[in-house]
């Protein structure tokens, strides 16, 4: 009987605990290859023009793939690693290698369903067996109470249905031991940041958290933050923050490339329940995995509608496309405080609370009036725990065209101000020339008086910009635009449109 050779292809899931299709490949008894590509479809640029993938998200890339690589050597085995594009080089693998299947992690968006779809067709072409399996959310699509066709539009349906329905999910573990290649093959290089044409970032003093890419940064994380620092009991009362490195566990990066399993971290908060505490902020972690599973769900369930311009209520709103305004607003020039130091602080460091990130889409939609998918997209590119479901599904909701709109929702810039971050310490740390400002007068520098401006060292309009509309009078505005479209026949339905992302 012949063994089976399994080629395991990486993508967003580089990790050795709680992986499937690892797993089931040891289980079959099989001869493993473990593969990674770098997909030069990742390094190009969206269609608006960004870099597809930004120098913190590929600098975060290259460490999770290297210390992945080095979880591999040190288990006996090695990882190959290649570039250019999978569905192409896989197939050239299969004769000299002798392999028999493939197995992977399912992905639910266009482009990446596109790439799984080519290779299984030029797999099937030389009779080699693919295998995908559900791994990316907390709950596995096959413990739904329920059909993909039928997952809840509404995220509280979803998470009620779920919590009183779905089996505990459980975490595989990591293995101790694998086998060695048994292939002789070159393994491949590691490239550099410049061999992917990507501007290598440079490190700001400012930022919260100097993020590390890899499975082994991912769970020394998560254990600093959990046991080391005991932060989880407190998570819910300080996870609206903005400064600082503990306000909320900054697991997203490791989560979005598969380098923490959702299941390891509701194992971790479970364990830590029976060890310490059980209390809101313990749940809130696993209500916040939720949220996540959520728009990986619904992505599942509406493909391409998540990525139109209409977005999942199909609505057409006369969204602007205006660059003048779009380059203040991503560059931190809009003379709203709260928004600008968000806005610096995403192009400085790939990062942005939370809190920040409804601000600023807030604004730039409801205030601005300028297309959603421009925001999406330059989060896209610049986030280093970029996920697509999560950022396109919380950019549709923002922008009131997800699945639960038809209400106009604004955040007022100057309350959120002042809610969280009454004393100013988050704007004056990212606009310095705001530094001397008073906390009753740097939310609203607008009104400064000549004098005050000249007392406190900034002169408005000159070293921090005027206030690019007025918050309210552009907030109404954008809402009759808003509630026209919405009543017009239920909402102007969009003709379909090319995937998004790619040119």
């Amino acid at each position: 009987m012949t063994t089976k050779r399994i080629l395991i292809w990486y993508r967003n899931d580089l990790r050795l605990h709680d992986h499937q299709p690892l797993t089931q490949a040891l289980k079959d008894g099989a001869s493993i290859i473990p593969f990674y590509c770098f997909d030069d479809r990742q390094f190009g640029q969206t269609s608006f023009g960004f870099p597809k993938t930004g120098g913190f998200r590929a600098q975060f890339l290259l460490e999770s793939v290297a210390d992945f690589q080095h979880s591999y050597r040190s288990l006996g085995s090695e990882l190959i690693i290649r570039r250019g594009l999978t569905e192409e080089i896989i197939p050239q693998l299969v004769e000299p290698l002798g392999i028999t299947d493939v197995y992977y992690h399912q992905e639910v968006t266009p482009e990446e369903i596109a790439v799984s779809t080519a290779l299984e067709a030029a797999l099937k072409a030389v009779n080699v067996n693919c295998r995908s399996f559900w791994g990316h959310t907390l709950h596995l699509l096959q413990d739904l109470p329920f059909t993909l066709p039928n997952v809840p539009e509404l995220f509280t349906n979803f998470r009620k249905e779920v919590e009183r329905k779905a089996p505990t999910p459980t975490c595989l573990p990591a293995p101790t031991s694998l086998p060695p290649l048994s292939v002789n093959i070159d393994p491949g290089t590691l490239p550099t940041i410049e061999d992917l044409r990507v501007t290598a970032p440079q490190p700001d003093s400012r930022r919260v958290l100097a993020y590390r890419g890899g499975e082994t940064a991912g769970i020394d994380r998560l254990n600093e933050y959990i046991w080391e620092r005991d932060r989880l009991r407190v998570y819910k009362e300080t996870r609206n923050g903005m400064l600082g490195a503990d306000y909320s566990s900054k697991f997203s990066a490791w989560l979005a490339l598969g380098c923490l399993s959702p299941r390891y971290i509701y194992q971790q908060v479970k364990k830590y329940e029976d060890e310490r505490i059980e209390n809101d902020s313990t749940y809130w972690l696993i209500f916040e995995l939720l949220w996540r599973d959520y728009f990986r769900f619904i992505c599942a369930k509406h493909g391409n509608n998540m990525f139109k311009r209409s977005g999942l209520q199909g609505v057409n709103l006369n969204w602007k496309q205006d660059w003048v305004r779009f380059d203040l607003w991503r560059e931190g020039k809009t003379g709203y405080p709260l928004v600008d130091a968000n806005m610096r602080e995403i192009a400085a460091t790939g990062y942005m609370s939370n809190r920040g990130r409804q601000n600023v889409a807030s604004f730039l939609t409801k205030n601005l009036g300028i297309d959603w998918r421009m925001g999406a997209e330059w989060f896209e590119s610049l986030l280093i725990d970029y996920d697509v479901c999560s950022n396109w599904g919380n950019w549709n909701y923002t922008a009131g065209v997800g699945n639960d709109a038809r209400v106009f929702r604004v955040f007022n810039i100057t309350k959120q101000s002042l809610d969280y971050d009454r004393e100013g310490n988050y704007v004056k740390h990212w606009l310095p020339e705001l530094a001397q400002v008073p906390a009753a007068k740097v939310h609203e520098p607008w009104k400064l008086s000549p004098a005050e401006q000249e007392s406190f060292g900034v002169r408005i309009g000159v070293d921090y910009p005027q206030p690019v509309v007025d918050l309210f009078k552009s907030a109404r505005t954008n809402e009759l635009i808003y509630n026209m479209a919405f009543n017009v026949s239920g909402g102007a339905r969009e003709r379909p449109v090319p995937n998004r992302r790619s040119k």
